[in-house]
């Protein structure tokens, strides 16, 4: 029985072994009883080291005999070329995986904007979500940016960090742990298996210096609150939105973002409360401020040109930023940070007065106590820190003389 024109003849056969036939050097059809009667398929045996091996060439009739033949003379130009046909097939078969993972295997920075896509609406602001994926655009896009996200390892994470953490150590911690909760979060929807290479306990803390041995910490630079009246004085000379922002800021003790963000649907002048909602606050809980007459003052001015729901409107109708702020204390020549202020609040209560601390904190927008004394303290003591709040704007305008007056520039 032999082969011709890809159909089973008698003519010229050579039988090597029970269901196996061959045709010409190494090419042989298996035929095997299956579910639906013999199945026919193509192999090319031949041997490598003594070792003997068998490539299939695919099933019969689907492949005819003279493709068989193709095929089977191509693996012998192959082995005479000095390469295995079967290894040569599982290298293929392995780069077309490679290829075909990599098209469906996400990026790092897909991953990224889809992180900053499912987690921007439970951000404080547009600001931060813009900010957060900046960073890792200018300091982790050039380096493994367009590498698949299973392909990301402990030295690629460390080429992005190092010139970096040496250099601006503050946001080299911030690039770390953004590197971090990207990489859980394409390890949670399955493109990625194995530790976190960007985890800092147990792991980077081996490989980089602590962040407090290579640059020490700053502080924003605080206003000392002996010279805040005379900050007021000097803000109550100069006109423009930015001045009234800082005065509510100061009298307010509240956070920048919380006063640049404050809209008029927040604010209840004849109850004098500012209530900023839970979305807004850096807790995530509503915080219920107590307005002086001094910050009131600062409002009903702000009412007469209101323009739009911010209460310190900018450009467009939209909220002031915080760019502007800074712009403001640097053109006039002051060397305090707008965060700042908070702090000089705080020393003033500390010092100058006996409000319990946890009314002071509280003021603050900050949680004290252990979990169980938290649990049972349930009023924000707004009265009391009304009344504390009151003293501060009292010492706010307490009378300079003209060399107390902090020089802001016009």
């Amino acid at each position: 029985m032999a082969l011709s024109g890809g159909k089973l003849t008698n003519l010229r056969c050579a039988t090597a072994g029970p269901g196996t036939h061959a045709d010409g050097p190494g090419l042989y059809l298996q035929v095997r009883p299956g579910a639906n009667g013999l199945t026919r398929s193509w192999v090319y045996r031949y041997a490598t080291a003594g070792k003997e091996t068998w490539l299939g060439l695919g099933t019969f009739p689907l492949v005819s005999l003279a493709a068989a033949r193709r095929k089977t003379a191509d693996a012998r130009l192959l082995r005479l070329e000095g390469h295995d046909p079967l290894a040569q097939r599982r290298n293929q078969r392995a780069s077309l995986n490679r290829e075909q993972a990599k098209q469906t295997i996400p990026t790092f920075d897909q991953c990224r904007d889809a992180y900053v896509a499912s987690h921007q609406a439970g951000w404080r602001s547009v600001r931060h979500s813009r900010e957060w994926a900046r960073s890792l655009n200018a300091h982790v896009s050039p380096v493994f940016g367009s590498t698949p996200v299973d392909m990301i390892d402990t030295a690629r994470v460390c080429k992005a960090l190092e010139a970096l953490w040496h250099s601006k150590t503050d946001t080299a911690t911030r690039v770390r742990a953004r590197i971090e909760a990207v990489l859980n979060w394409a390890q949670t929807r399955g493109y990625r298996a194995g530790e976190n290479p960007a985890r800092w306990r147990g792991h980077l803390a081996n490989l980089l210096p602590a962040r407090s041995k290579v640059a020490a910490i700053e502080h924003f630079a605080a206003m000392p609150y002996a010279e805040v009246p005379g900050l007021i004085a000097a803000l109550r000379q100069r006109e423009g939105i930015s001045a009234l922002a800082l005065q509510f800021l100061v009298l307010t003790a509240a956070r920048t973002g919380e006063v640049l963000g404050a809209r008029w649907s927040e604010i209840d002048l004849a109850g004098r409360v500012w209530t900023i909602p839970a979305q807004r606050t850096k807790s995530g809980r509503e915080h219920r401020v107590p307005l002086s007459s001094a910050a009131v003052a600062v409002l009903a001015h702000m009412q007469v040109i209101r323009i739009g729901e911010h209460v310190f409107p900018g450009q467009k109708r939209s909220a002031l930023t915080e760019t502007a702020l800074y712009k403001f204390l640097r053109n006039s020549g002051c060397r305090y940070t707008v965060h700042g202020f908070r702090s000089g609040f705080r020393d003033w209560a500390a010092e100058r007065t006996a409000y319990p601390r946890e009314v002071i904190e509280q003021s603050l927008a900050h949680r004290t106590g252990n979990a169980t004394e938290l649990a049972y303290m349930r009023s924000d003591q707004l009265e009391k820190r009304r009344r504390l709040m009151a003293d501060w704007a009292a010492f706010c305008e307490t009378p300079v003389t003209s060399g107390e007056v902090i020089p802001i520039r016009a």
